[in-house]
């Protein structure tokens, strides 16, 4: 990489231009090549498969003692943790290569599944089923502890894959990932705020009549999302998987480096499935965080004869209300949340989103952290292999708690940026400065919430 090439990455990466980005695939050819040959997603798939199976089975058959089943560090840690940081590098990519569409694929390949398109329906109420599945997900997940039982693990694993293998069967492509998985819409709203960008070149677009893209061609399944590269926009839909680029033959698909608040800024919050997913995600954080970590909780949850269910969900729903307030409060601050061209846009949403990604990155890398030195010593105890035994040790502490602290003082920095953008370009004389302070002044008082609490 030459001196001038690594300047424009820093200034891409760094210096918010809406119209700057770079064509990775024009710099780097070899990575071009490897989104164009399918067998590399494919190998990618059954390796993630092979241990996607594995981990249910251990969940299901092998130890139920927290202490002797590495599958709970595996899936909670080195699998969700690495998911969260996949969302600020390469976008929605986890999805091309996710195993649960494992067993549809297989159906389809086999021929076995109705060969129709989802219900166009499916598009207009996909945000509030995909949303209400996350919510119960991270519920669940609170009021059982799942953390620290395999089997109830294994079953969530199960029951995301049998949602993706029922909608294979009736529908082709990947509907489950189009429009109902709970997992691809946290990504999706993520992804929103990833350095990568999976764009066509319009102009090469133009005049096409095959949409081989979309509809694939000479026996080749096109897009699996319906989507195809001539209709990508943004980052909440595209899974990032390769599968158009060997089928245009206008060269069009390209993968570019960009602002990673770009997307953010140029959409303020017109996406329904971010303005849903947003608040009753960073209420979730505030209440998991509650729930391990202080102590008058406790005490509230015994008020309630000692039922997480009770006392967690009041928690749950108390902080949801908290987050919707700030949402209208912010979009009364910002004073512009309609345009007659633009239409109706919440700018509090893309102001929270990184605070709420930097906040479940948090979460799942405290955990990852201080369970990390228990691998090898757990490995050992399920599986009797004594060289693993002496080889555990601790992170230090003050190390886990610096880098948490440091990652959510990234997010509010993120989220003054954004606002920073709005008052400054974007409502450029619309948004008084007496607003734009109090605007500040929430952005803040959530981040030293999120810092008091870890």
């Amino acid at each position: 990489m030459n001196l001038k090439l690594l300047k424009e990455i820093l200034r891409v990466l760094f210096v918010y231009d809406p119209e700057a980005r770079l064509d990775l695939f024009t710099h780097f050819p070899r990575l071009k090549s490897f989104f164009a040959n399918r067998r590399n997603f494919a190998i990618l798939r059954t390796f993630g498969d092979i241990i996607f199976t594995c981990l249910i089975l251990m969940g299901l058959f092998g130890p139920q003692d927290p202490s002797s089943n590495i599958m709970l560090f595996i899936s909670w840690g080195v699998w969700w943790t690495s998911i969260v940081l996949s969302w600020f590098f390469v976008g929605r990519m986890w999805c091309g290569v996710c195993p649960f569409p494992g067993v549809g694929r297989i159906l389809q390949a086999l021929g076995l599944y109705r060969k129709k398109l989802p219900l166009q329906t499916f598009a207009k109420w996909c945000a509030y089923g995909a949303t209400g599945l996350l919510a119960l997900i991270l519920w669940v997940e609170a009021v059982t502890h799942m953390k620290n039982s395999p089997f109830l693990t294994a079953l969530l694993l199960l029951s995301i894959l049998l949602g993706a293998t029922i909608f294979a069967a009736l529908y082709k492509g990947q509907a489950w990932c189009r429009h109902f998985c709970p997992m691809g819409k946290i990504i999706g709203s993520a992804a929103t705020m990833s350095i990568l960008e999976f764009r066509p070149l319009l102009d090469k677009c133009r005049g096409c009549k095959t949409f081989a893209c979309k509809r694939g061609k000479d026996g080749i399944p096109g897009c699996p999302v319906y989507l195809g590269a001539y209709a990508v926009k943004n980052n909440l839909i595209c899974l990032v998987c390769g599968h158009c680029v060997p089928l245009c033959d206008r060269d069009s698909p390209r993968l570019f480096l960009r602002h990673p608040l770009k997307e953010l800024i140029l959409n303020k919050g017109r996406y329904l499935t971010c303005a849903y997913i947003i608040p009753f995600l960073m209420a979730s954080q505030i209440s998991r965080f509650i729930q391990e970590r202080t102590y008058w909780y406790q005490s509230f949850k015994e008020f309630f004869g000692g039922l997480e269910i009770i006392s967690y969900s009041l928690v749950l729903a108390a902080c949801f209300v908290l987050f919707l307030g700030i949402i209208r409060l912010g979009a009364h601050l910002f004073t512009f949340y309609e345009d007659e061209l633009f239409g109706k846009f919440s700018p509090m949403v893309p102001v929270l989103v990184p605070m709420a990604f930097t906040g479940e990155l948090v979460y799942r890398l405290d955990y990852f952290l201080k369970e990390l030195g228990n691998f090898f010593p757990i490995l050992s105890r399920q599986f009797h292999i004594q060289t693993f035994a002496s080889w555990g040790f601790v992170v230090p502490e003050w190390l886990i708690v610096f880098l948490l602290k440091f990652v959510l003082v990234v997010g509010g920095i993120g989220a003054t940026y954004v606002s920073w953008v709005f008052y400054s370009k974007e409502f450029e004389g619309l948004v008084p400065k007496k607003n734009f302070f109090a605007i500040l002044l929430l952005i803040w008082s959530i981040t030293l919430l999120y810092l008091w609490l870890v």
